[in-house]
């Protein structure tokens, strides 16, 4: 039995997520379908983080077991030939040891959400990016993401529907930046709880529409009440961008 580390690329606009579901396509169910027809193995995908609904991955981490004796690139490459015409690509395929996880041995996590702040319609980033047509203040936006970072109770940013035990989560990055008529929000932690990133994208929204002010983002953290929530800004933006493990695993 060999362990495979994957390097995972999708587009999120067919999927239903990254989980397989039983009422839609998912991005694991088309990599392990394309395994079995590689192998005529049933094994699991295991994944870094479990992507809603619409949401992309630029470098989504995921290990798999495979009794077959395959090379790692040749099974790259069989994969991304049996995962056609889904829009899912194996960037890098190693083995690994055998108790190196994808999901818990991953010390840090780093998500982009993307914003097109224009009046004019998407052309080539419809389904990519989150059009905001009211200009937005991304200096502002800055600074309210400022009121966030930390290890905080992230109640208010959390999903009803988040299963994880603990609403306690250490943030170590959230940046705005804007370039031209895009801005740039660039979150990273060891973890996130269900629809974290997209709460605090949809609060800076607000903040830069001059909706909210810096304060008042801070006042919804404190308030530990997902009815203070400003807004859950759409999938189409978000991006999972990498996944860091330990030196040397």
């Amino acid at each position: 039995m060999t362990r495979f580390a994957l390097t995972v690329e999708y587009d999120g606009r067919p999927f239903m997520g990254w989980q397989r579901q039983s009422h839609g396509p998912s991005v694991q169910q088309t990599i392990e379908d394309a395994i079995h027809a590689v192998t005529g193995e049933r094994t699991a995908v295991h994944a870094a983080g479990r992507t809603d609904a619409g949401v992309h991955g630029l470098a989504m981490r995921a290990h798999v077991d495979i009794e077959k004796a395959i090379a790692p690139f040749r099974l790259m490459e069989a994969i991304n030939a049996r995962a056609r015409p889904a829009p899912v690509a194996i960037l890098d395929c190693i083995e690994v040891a055998g108790d190196w996880h994808a999901r818990f041995s991953c010390i840090r996590r780093s998500y982009e959400y993307r914003i097109v702040n224009r009046r004019a319609p998407l052309t080539h980033e419809a389904g990519l990016a989150w059009q905001v047509p009211q200009p937005l203040d991304a200096t502002t936006m800055a600074e309210a993401a400022e009121r966030l970072v930390g290890r905080h109770d992230f109640t208010t940013f959390r999903s009803a529907h988040c299963q994880a035990d603990s609403p306690v989560r250490t943030l170590d990055l959230l940046s705005v930046e804007r370039d031209g008529d895009r801005v740039i929000v660039r979150a990273a932690a060891r973890s996130f709880l269900h629809h974290q990133v997209r709460s605090m994208v949809g609060c800076l929204a607000y903040v830069g529409m001059g909706r909210w002010t810096p304060d008042d983002v801070g006042q919804a953290l404190a308030a530990c009440d997902r009815a203070r929530l400003a807004l859950n800004a759409p999938s189409d933006g978000l991006f999972f961008v990498r996944a860091d493990y330990p030196a040397g695993s």
